[in-house]
């Protein structure tokens, strides 16, 4: 997004502290949010980096001054100010905001923004308006000369038990086995979470970095790091776990390790779960992102679901479910997004449906996902600085101009054997590769190598 205020990106806002990023820019953005989409009531939580605790009463302060009423749920995941919007429509809530940058470094905050019934705010939504009208000083100037004459109310709210209780009536628990589980919260916020889940489920908790803490002693809370994965599966090997879960800072990703500790890639994970949903909801239709697709289409279609393509980032993808009243729809970066969660992302459900299929097939992850990764292997999501992604993005197409071509996001080449899309990042100048074949490693390989040297050279 163009804008003079560098911490907006085009679904969120996120910036260094204190060059990009302050407490007088978040309570700008908060007001003009107020006023771009006449929010008179709203959510406001906060991670848990050193910062999000001032940044949060400065933007309280502000809006109450606003008249505001502020529903404050204090310390919590993404997915909490979600719930709490969409559940509290009808008690009048216009929207929330998240203090959070997610799995960034410790040095960065931001704010995730949603309107009334947990529906997202983007550049496409209403972002650049919001920018544009926080970065007018004189409109600033002229609201905070003229405060009006009622206060805003707020209401803190530290009691979970509404969100615990909607995650667990998503998810029956009958047949539940009493599995062994080691979680990573990555010192960020899913651990109060799991403590508060757990006196409800039959499993046995090995926690591991569960107190939330901002100084990141255990570093980012990134689990898509390859760096970042060893201590969680070395974790599951060493107490013989039946499953790994970890989480980034704000847990609306959870990432899955098998009983031998290997990563499992988002991808198959988005397979695993449109079947479970479809056992739920035979016949429903099931979106996912282009980047990878053979396995989730076949498992969808297998399952006698409807699979939909839709462009890869979470407005589109909670606006395209909407639309096709979709039960479920995921992401192979570990996004996953469900209709009876108000057609958001939750970090929390995809590990509970994961360990009730799990109970019920009497499988462990590695059979529920080797045939899959057999049958399709994919090179994982592979990222290269370029000076000029357009000029490389057109170098691809024209290379590979005899595959059949699509550009839901960034461009998607398939050939009878194998399929790989390219796409830019919104953020910086990287291209992001994902390559999948037919059952075949070495194609895989050699796909994989050919395509890297033609964007890199």
């Amino acid at each position: 997004m163009t804008t003079s205020m560098c911490c907006f990106t085009a679904y969120d806002v996120r910036g260094r502290i204190p060059e990009e990023f302050d407490q007088d820019i978040a309570l700008r953005i908060a007001l003009a949010f107020t006023r771009h989409c006449a929010v008179r009531k709203m959510v406001i939580g906060r991670d848990m980096r050193l910062t999000s605790p001032a940044l949060a009463e400065t933007m309280i302060s502000g809006l109450l001054a606003q008249g505001v009423d502020v529903i404050d749920i204090g310390l919590c995941g993404t997915e909490e100010v979600y719930h709490a919007v969409f559940s509290g429509a009808g008690a009048g809530v216009d929207g929330g905001i998240m203090i959070t940058a997610s799995h960034n470094p410790a040095e960065y905050n931001g704010m995730k923004i949603v309107q009334r019934d947990a529906r997202p705010v983007s550049e496409d939504s209403g972002l650049r308006e919001i920018a544009a009208m926080a970065e007018d000083a004189a409109w600033y100037q002229t609201l905070c000369a003229h405060p009006p004459g009622r206060a805003g109310n707020r209401t803190r709210v530290a009691d979970k038990r509404a969100y615990i209780d909607h995650l667990l009536a998503l998810v029956d628990g009958t047949g539940m086995r009493p599995l062994r589980l080691v979680v990573n919260s990555g010192n960020g916020c899913a651990g109060p979470v799991i403590d508060l889940l757990a006196p409800h489920l039959p499993f046995e908790f090995i926690r591991m970095h569960h107190e939330p803490d901002g100084r990141f002693p255990n570093g980012v809370p990134n689990p898509l790091l390859p760096e970042k994965r060893e201590a969680t599966a070395l974790a599951v090997r060493e107490h013989r776990a039946d499953l790994g879960i970890a989480w980034d800072g704000d847990f609306d990703r959870c990432f899955f390790y098998d009983e031998q500790g290997r990563f499992i890639e988002g991808y198959y994970i988005v397979g695993l779960l449109a079947t479970a949903m479809l056992q739920k909801h035979p016949g429903a239709t099931i979106l996912h992102d282009p980047r990878l697709t053979w396995n989730t289409m076949e498992m969808v279609r297998g399952a006698g679901g409807v699979p939909v393509m839709t462009r890869t980032g979470h407005a589109f993808i909670k606006e395209r479910m909407r639309a096709l009243d979709a039960v479920y729809g995921g992401e192979m970066s570990a996004h996953h997004y469900f209709r009876d969660f108000g057609y958001c992302d939750s970090g929390m459900l995809p590990w509970l449906l994961v360990c009730r299929l799990m109970s019920l097939s009497g499988k462990k992850l590695s059979a529920l996902c080797d045939e899959r990764m057999a049958a399709y292997p994919v090179s994982g999501e592979i990222n290269s600085k370029v000076v000029d992604p357009d000029l490389v993005l057109a170098r691809i197409e024209q290379r590979y101009a005899d595959g059949a071509k699509d550009t839901t996001d960034g461009i998607s080449i398939e050939y009878p054997e194998y399929r790989f899309n390219l796409r830019k990042s919104n953020t910086e100048p990287v291209l992001r590769l994902n390559v999948e074949t037919r059952g075949n490693e070495e194609l895989l390989r050699r796909t994989t190598e050919d395509l890297l040297q033609l964007i890199r050279s």
